[in-house]
């Protein structure tokens, strides 16, 4: 395997699976066209496939009015086995920045309708004589998705309506047992995108990533059992295991290949450096 190839994981669909979701003539999303043509035959005729896409021709004025229209409709899908379940976070539909929400979300059913999702990735590291060691998290085995795979010390999604610290400070507490004041500390570095194809659609996600540099007496303790356990491994190990395994959720691959850029671990010498550069950051 090769560092690419973990970025191509994250970058592979076919776009003539997929169809504009669009609400108001602005392109919101992808839909798998069968899962359009699943909701062009509801009863209520709320969605209507066009030339230019999937409509959703019965969307009601106002972005209350839409988010609440959209919950309901989750739940009917729910019922009609369309759609597998809802997490219970309210996520923004944008074309482009969170901050410009259309309408919500829940985090779920975003991947049916191609929207959007962001998230947060903290890189955890420790300086030692020896080079550079990074806290590496286990997820739990009951995690619903990538269960028991390697993970970044601390990564969430970012639902709507906190801020980013504040959002950065609450996972922290909840996966790694950081007080605010350690987590006020990470740096942000910048931000990758991905488009990738799912079991529910597709996931055209934005990561805003951070770099955390620890005491070397802290220690990691995860408070909501989503994380089993964590390990400090030098930077060089953990970048083997990247480069060839697969045993870090998907994403996380290319949180930890940017860190690798930016301190210099992965250097322009390497034959992919200039494609693996470019591709952290090809927003879909």
């Amino acid at each position: 395997m090769s560092f690419l190839a973990r970025i191509n994981e994250c970058n592979r669909w076919a776009p003539g699976d997929y169809m504009p979701f669009i609400v108001d003539g602005e392109r919101l999303g992808m839909a798998r066209i069968e899962f359009a043509r699943a909701l062009c035959e509801l009863d209520d005729q709320a969605f209507a496939l066009e030339s230019a896409g999937l409509r959703w021709a019965g969307a009601p004025s106002g972005f209350d009015a839409r988010t609440d229209a959209m919950h309901a409709l989750c739940d009917e899908l729910i019922a009609r086995g369309l759609i597998s379940h809802q997490h219970g976070e309210q996520y923004p539909v944008t074309a482009g920045r969170r901050e410009d929400a259309r309408f919500l979300i829940d985090r779920a059913c975003a991947p049916y309708f191609g929207v959007r999702a962001f998230g947060q990735h903290i890189n955890g590291f420790v300086r030692r004589p020896a080079g550079i060691m990074m806290w590496i998290a286990r997820r739990s085995a009951d995690r619903r998705v990538y269960p028991n795979r390697l993970d970044n010390m601390v990564a969430g999604g970012l639902p709507w309506g906190i801020a980013l610290r504040d959002n950065l400070r609450k996972e922290c507490a909840e996966e790694a047992g950081m007080s605010a004041e350690l987590a006020d500390r990470a740096i942000a570095v910048g931000a990758i995108t991905y488009c990738r194809a799912s079991k529910r659609g597709l996931k055209p996600d934005v990561m805003y990533c951070y770099d955390l540099e620890l005491p070397a007496e802290f220690e990691p303790c995860c408070q909501d059992g989503e994380v089993a356990g964590f390990e400090l491994l030098p930077i060089e190990q953990v970048a083997e295991i990247v480069r060839d395994t697969d045993a870090f959720k998907l994403n996380c691959n290319l949180v930890i290949i940017d860190f690798l850029v930016r301190h210099g671990v992965l250097t322009p010498e390497h034959p992919d450096y200039l494609e693996i550069v470019q591709r952290l950051r090809s927003l879909a």
